[in-house]
């Protein structure tokens, strides 16, 4: 069972959501690569608003994956998209089915 995670609320601005979006659609096929990823999932709350749920089995994978490509391409667009700096909270799973 995988037992650490991140949970990821991102703000963008209103011009930047559909940006944002598509970064978070294309965005899988990088968190696929990285071998300390067990899942991720990206989704969307409202128009503007976007977030990420991603699981690891070790502090590792879970460190590995917030200095990867992925965390790259989300500080490169903050400044111009993003309304607000990214809030990652570092959780722990308590139970999968």
């Amino acid at each position: 069972m995988s037992k650490l995670g991140f949970l990821v609320r991102l703000e963008a601005k209103p011009e930047g959501a559909e940006a944002v979006g598509q970064l978070l659609r294309d965005a899988v096929e990088l968190a696929r690569a990285e071998d300390g990823t067990v899942s991720w999932y990206s989704f969307q709350e409202s128009p503007t608003v976007f977030g990420v749920f991603d699981t690891f089995d070790d502090e590792e994978g879970r460190e590995a994956h917030l200095n990867g490509r992925i965390a790259d391409a989300l500080r490169e667009i903050a400044p111009t998209l993003l309304a607000a700096t990214p809030e990652i909270k570092r959780t722990t799973i308590l139970a999968i089915k």
